[in-house]
């Protein structure tokens, strides 16, 4: 279920109304299939709720919150995207995010989070379909947002269920981040950019709507890429193997839960962020593209030319 409180946007010709009007019933779908209501937040104690809602995912506490209640009330009043997902009026999930250049055109999603309770309920596809149909009726053309490459879920989520480009890797972007989830580990992150109206992405949207399980790629079977050399997987005792190769497709390899072993053994997570940095990392500053993201956790990266 999905209220809209936006008003006076601008009329757009008769194939951007329809494929509007198809962004916000897939996004209702979502909302349904998650059974959540999804809408804009405005109320100071709403925010609030966003905040410690946040604090709880991260695991932070007051000081170190991702993001303050008065903030959100300035994006919002800026008419920013501030939403929450609301199960029987009790916050299960927010995201919020602001405009960045050219005029408006592309939405930044800052922070997206989910309460752990609600795992497998689809609240984020939910959440991501309607901030699709939010700003293509403000006329953005993309969203684009950041996430740690290491973390399967969500490299699949992005690249492999939203069809979202993978377009920049930043090293230690965020600085050092105090929380139960980052554990003082360097910030790299993804940038990711979804062109909210590629034929790519209206099929995934459209598909995932309806079925959970289904991504815009099947899921890479490593053993179908055996003609793909591996230069960087896990070896049988976790820790990464590193090789050369000047073939033109890459499997690039990372651990089922880098949370896990952020609190098991941080020093091997360490030992895995250098070592994906200095792979992937390397190899999209030199403009290699990750064409795909494997369920099973392979990056696969096109060159355009071997090296």
């Amino acid at each position: 279920m999905i209220a809209d409180t936006s008003a006076s946007q601008a009329k757009p010709d008769e194939l951007a109304a329809a494929m509007l009007s198809t962004a916000w019933t897939v996004a209702q779908q979502a909302g349904d299939a998650a059974q959540v209501t999804l809408r804009e937040v405005h109320d100071i104690d709403e925010m609030h709720q966003i905040q410690r809602l946040y604090e709880r995912i991260w695991r932070t506490g007051p000081t170190g919150t991702p993001v303050t209640a008065d903030m959100l009330r300035a994006m919002a009043k800026a008419e920013s995207y501030v939403v929450g997902a609301f199960e029987d009026d009790v916050l299960v999930g927010a995201c919020f995010g602001f405009f960045g250049p050219p005029a408006r055109r592309t939405l930044h999603s800052h922070i997206a989070g989910v309460d752990p309770s609600m795992r497998r309920r689809h609240v984020g596809l939910a959440l991501k379909l309607h901030q699709r149909a939010w700003a293509m009726q403000r006329g953005a053309d993309a969203i684009t947002w950041t996430f740690d490459p290491l973390i399967r879920r969500n490299a699949f989520f992005n690249i492999g269920k939203l069809a979202a480009s993978a377009a920049e890797y930043l090293p230690s972007f965020y600085g050092p981040m105090d929380d139960d989830i980052n554990r003082a580990d360097d910030t790299d992150r993804m940038l990711i950019r979804w062109h909210l109206g590629s034929p790519a992405v209206i099929a995934a949207c459209e598909t995932n709507s309806l079925s959970r399980d289904v991504g815009r790629r099947p899921a890479v079977d490593p053993m179908a890429h055996t003609a793909a050399p591996r230069i960087l997987e896990p070896s049988r005792t976790g820790r990464p193997i590193r090789r050369e190769s000047r073939s033109s497709t890459l499997l690039v390899g990372i651990p089922a839960d880098i949370e896990a072993m952020r609190l098991s053994d941080p020093a091997l997570a360490a030992e895995w962020r250098i070592a994906l940095r200095e792979t992937l990392g390397t190899l999209m500053s030199e403009e290699a593209q990750v064409s795909r993201f494997s369920r099973d956790g392979w990056y696969v990266v096109e060159r355009k030319e071997a090296r």
